[in-house]
This record gives structure tokens, sequence and C-alpha cells, in this order.
């Protein structure tokens, strides 16, 4: 028998689904879970780009492609 186990994050949102949330409250919602993810991300490729040393002149090029 295959048994799934969730996520520490899937369970805290179906915690979620217990609370009804007014459309406004759940667009804030989305939109404060849209910003923590596009926070790590940035973070992310700006330790990448440091590491791999990348310049404005890279980028440059790479929008020219």
């Amino acid at each position: 028998m295959h048994t799934n186990t969730l996520s520490n994050l899937q369970y805290e949102i179906l915690k979620l689904y217990s609370t009804d949330l007014k459309d406004t409250e759940l667009k804030e919602l989305k939109t404060v879970l849209a910003a923590y993810f596009a926070k790590k991300a940035i973070k992310e490729a700006d330790k990448i780009w440091q590491e791999r040393a990348y310049t404005e002149k890279d980028m440059d090029a790479w929008l020219s492609e």
C-alpha cells in the first residue's frame, strides 16, 4: 500500500481551508504568498549572479540574443 505524506506547507494550507476567507482576504493572502516566493527566487538569482560574476554587459548580451 502506498501512502502519501503531506509536506509542512501542504498541512498548513489544508488548515487554512477550514477558514472561510472573504474574497479580499483571499486576494491579500495570494499576494503575500506570491511576494514571499518572489523574494526567495530573487535572493537565489542574486546569489547565482554573484557566484558567476555576471555583469550588466552580460545581461545586455543576453537581451540582444
